[in-house]
């Protein structure tokens, strides 16, 4: 179920406030171009700045949309281990497969902090948990050794690995069971680190060209390995134009360029400068997404 493709959608607003028919037609987009999954209010979804009710109103809007047709994980995650409890739960009600936890940030927990934290929330809510590891964000890593103690809860099924590590990402492969999957956090990575043993990807520049990123993971999935390549080396550019500023102000400004969203993010995010703008619009055109 947890293999391929998943888009790690934007979160469209319309003066201030969830856009839900942005949203609907944002998700018809994604599916009719074939993704196998949607992760609703993650770090892409702006849930930073989503009050807990937002939070589980735009997910409980994408379980019921999506009506089944895709596997859809929604971000649960906080740095307050109590606070991760209460949203996880809310999300299980809200009819989620699975739920992305984010590693406590700020508060720099040890090794055995990140442990204890996702341990609580597993043992008392039983629902799929994805760890999210992305230091870059929360100023912590959590260790392969750490993943592969968290492996062995039940409902501790996964990993979304955004270290851009290769080397960290072979020795959590090497440590976990075969069955636990490993998805890239990295859209440029996403060919590398499925030769070291993932599975797929939680993709940003999905958002914007989902067929070619689900292609990318088939092609690797079904050993035709040249074709994965091949959509590695077309998509590379695009995945170093979407990521010019903090994400998710690329993806946004490209999808209000191809009109499928307004061009609106939450403070302290803020649009596209002129510079990185024109990049990404070039980025498109060459892609050919726009100017066609």
């Amino acid at each position: 179920m947890f293999k391929g493709a998943f888009t790690a959608l934007v979160t469209p607003f319309k003066e201030g406030l969830f856009d839900s028919e942005a949203m609907a037609k944002h998700i018809d987009f994604q599916i009719d171009r074939g993704i196998d999954g949607l992760v609703p209010c993650g770090t892409t979804g702006e849930a930073s700045t989503l009050s807990h009710d937002e939070h589980v109103r735009i997910v409980r809007f994408t379980v019921e949309h999506v009506n089944g047709r895709v596997p859809v994980i929604a971000g649960s995650g906080s740095n307050s281990t109590s606070e991760a409890l209460g949203l996880t739960e809310r999300i299980k009600e809200a009819g989620v497969d699975a739920c992305l936890m984010i590693t406590p940030y700020y508060n720099k927990p040890t090794q055995e902090g990140l442990f204890r934290h996702f341990q609580t929330v597993a043992e008392k809510v039983d629902i799929p948990i994805i760890l999210y590891n992305v230091p870059g964000r929360t100023g912590v890593n959590m260790l392969p050794e750490t993943v592969a103690r968290l492996a062995r809860i039940p409902n501790v099924i996964g990993l979304k690995d955004a270290t851009g590590d290769l080397k960290q990402a072979s020795y959590t492969r090497m440590m976990v069971p075969d069955d636990f999957v490993i998805l890239s956090g990295e859209d440029a990575l996403v060919y590398p680190l499925m030769a070291v043993g993932c599975q797929g990807v939680i993709s940003v520049v999905s958002n914007v060209v989902p067929r070619e990123m689900a292609a990318l993971c088939r092609h690797f999935l079904e050993g035709d390995y040249e074709g994965a390549r091949d959509f590695h080396q077309r998509l590379l550019p695009l995945c170093d134009a979407l990521f010019v500023q903090t994400n998710p102000i690329p993806v946004k400004g490209a999808l209000a360029m191809m009109g499928r969203i307004r061009n609106e993010l939450r403070l302290p995010l803020v649009p596209l400068s002129e510079d990185a703008s024109s990049r990404v619009k070039k980025a498109l055109e060459d892609f050919g997404i726009l100017g066609n």
